[in-house]
């Protein structure tokens, strides 16, 4: 959205300003239009209108704006550029393209003022027809395809607000060849000029006919996720957890080896090094669904903690409503909002500088409504062009100091179906991934089964199960131990706490740095579990038999348990482990 194609109407003159919050009169505006502030032309936007004072939300640096200055409306509130050129792309919390914004500048270091259009509006895209004069479309309707990157094809589609709900259009005219983005391809009978760009408020949700229940888990690769703890395709997660737990590289796996076919990730208000790495890896990484670089399917929004704090609470609508783009074309996309506390923050800041009664430690009283209008816009949806795809929205949340009593994860929780609760004694013991199995859950394992007792095993829900109960019992008895020992302990229970250990170390532990362990496939991990429950039986029944639990310990071939995660071919090396735990446990008796 350039300055230059906005309608302008009636100028103010700024009164004040605080900090990223300006008040403006005599200004002729709306609620949320885009307004442009001070003799640099700062993008802001409108949030308060109080007879003829404006108060404008500015998303850059104000510093050097003085009063009297003037400011311009567009008269449009904040949209998004849709359309081929979203993929394998890096913008700010705006949508302006850093490296457009880099060459601009000659410079990574960006002045303040200067903008670009979210996608390239001078670069010609193959466009194939999909319709014929004398067809009928609706809003949504596909019109074209054309071929954004090596691994997804992008769907042109009638603007949803170009028709009403139920009318239809004859197409009276089909272009077929290389196009810009705001070339038309298709003329319908009504007028509309169908190109391949949309834009679309970023606070309004795409329409669509209806949200589903989701029944088709986002496979992650991560054991304990898939295992335990798994999230729909259109489903909301939170990972809630303190500094150094690793929830970054949580995010950063998800965002890698998730099934989805699009991957949006915000960098909200997190630390410049964090979002490097992820700048310097994903074009490195192979998808491994497809082989193709994962960046061909990833649109980065990257507003880091340096950057202005009102842009951080545009970055996350930013993010959704691309996805929601996506999600009308029949894709199912995840969303990795990387944090939503830095939004609340942004939020509380605002707020402060606005003087709005505070809500508990000093967050909005709306705070509520704003995350739960965020993640409501996830889901599994029928579109309104017939197909159905999804959002998935998975939020980390940073409590300060890890206290989840505090407002941003009390709230997150109210709203979300999938807890993954990050642990400080976990990552100081180098437990990895360091998600507390007694601390989270997930409401989808009951609509999730059928799916993996149709792709993986008859048994997955009961072998989840099973090793739940083992870590439950292993908790309760992680209490006496630490009051008369382990050698007190009952044998049957020091053989407990064995299995857990085998639990926790092979199958709950995951290296995401090894190149074969960071990533574990369904049938994979549903192996690993039943190898271990494999070797839990058969030490029961030698246990029963009168085989001293020192012994049943200190067989040769329970360790490379723990070795199975980084086995490539991970088949027959369970077969012959499994056989050997059977062999040599049935010789002690």
């Amino acid at each position: 959205m350039s300055q230059t194609e906005q309608s302008v109407r009636e100028d103010g003159i700024i009164a004040s300003v605080s900090g990223p919050v300006v008040t403006a009169r005599d200004l002729d505006a709306r609620m949320n239009d885009v307004v442009y502030v001070g003799d640099e032309g700062l993008m802001g936007e409108v949030i308060e209108i109080e007879g003829d004072t404006t108060t404008i939300q500015v998303y850059e640096e104000t510093s050097g704006i003085a009063p009297g200055e003037p400011v311009e409306n567009t008269g449009d509130p904040l949209t998004v550029d849709l359309g081929p050129g979203l993929l394998d792309t890096i913008y700010d919390g705006v949508q302006r393209p850093l490296d457009v914004l880099e060459d601009k500048m000659g410079s990574p270091y960006l002045d303040r003022g200067v903008d670009a259009p979210g996608i390239e509006l001078d670069e010609e895209w193959e466009f194939e027809p999909e319709v014929e004069e004398g067809d009928e479309v609706g809003r949504g309707d596909v019109v074209g395809v054309v071929e954004e990157t090596i691994t997804i094809d992008h769907k042109v589609m009638v603007p949803p607000d170009a028709l009403e709900e139920g009318e239809t259009a004859e197409v009276v005219s089909v272009e077929s060849g290389s196009f810009t983005v705001d070339e038309t391809v298709v003329e319908l009978d009504n007028g509309v000029d169908v190109q391949m760009r949309q834009e679309w408020p970023v606070r309004e949700a795409r329409p669509t006919v209806e949200k589903k229940t989701p029944r088709t888990p986002l496979v992650s690769g991560q054991r304990i996720l898939d295992g335990l703890f798994p999230i729909a395709k259109g489903g909301t997660a939170a990972i809630p957890g303190p500094f150094g737990s690793g929830k970054t590289v949580t995010q950063h796996q998800l965002a890698k080896y998730a099934d989805a076919d699009i991957i949006i990730y915000v960098g909200c208000g997190e630390r410049g090094n964090e979002m490097t790495e992820v700048i310097d890896d994903f074009p490195e990484l192979e998808d491994p669904s497809t082989g193709n670089p994962l960046m061909a399917r990833t649109s980065l929004i990257a507003n880091t903690s340096n950057m202005p704090v009102a842009a951080r609470e545009s970055c996350v609508y930013t993010g959704i409503t691309i996805a929601e783009f996506y999600r009308d074309m029949g894709y199912d996309v995840a969303l990795m909002a990387d944090s939503t506390s830095r939004w609340a923050e942004a939020m509380r800041e605002i707020s402060s500088r606005l003087e709005e009664m505070p809500g508990e430690e000093g967050y909005p009283a709306y705070l509520a409504a704003r995350l739960s209008q965020f993640y409501e816009r996830a889901g599994y949806f029928e579109n309104v062009n017939g197909t159905e795809g999804s959002v998935s929205a998975i939020g980390a949340v940073s409590p300060p100091g890890g206290d989840f009593s505090e407002p941003v994860t009390q709230n997150t929780l109210r709203i979300v179906k999938t807890f993954w609760a990050l642990d400080a004694d976990l990552a100081e013991r180098r437990h990895f991934p360091s998600i507390n199995w007694n601390e989270s859950y997930s409401l989808y394992k009951d609509q999730l089964d059928p799916w993996f007792q149709d792709e993986v095993a008859d048994d997955w829900p009961e072998k989840r199960q099973w090793a739940v109960d083992v870590l439950d019992e292993e908790a309760e008895l992680q209490e006496i131990v630490q009051l008369v020992g382990k050698d007190a302990l009952p044998e049957d229970q020091q053989l407990t706490l064995e299995v857990a250990r085998y639990l926790r170390e092979a199958y709950l532990q995951q290296n995401a740095f090894h190149p074969v362990d960071t990533y574990c496939p369904p049938e994979k991990t549903y192996l690993m579990l039943t190898t271990i429950e494999t070797f839990n039986d058969e030490a029961f029944d030698a246990l029963e038999a009168g085989v001293p639990v020192d012994e049943i310990i200190d067989i040769d071939a329970a360790p490379r348990i723990n070795r199975i995660g980084v086995q490539e071919d991970y088949e027959e090396f369970v077969e012959e482990l499994t056989s050997d735990i059977t062999e040599q446990l049935r010789s002690l008796y």
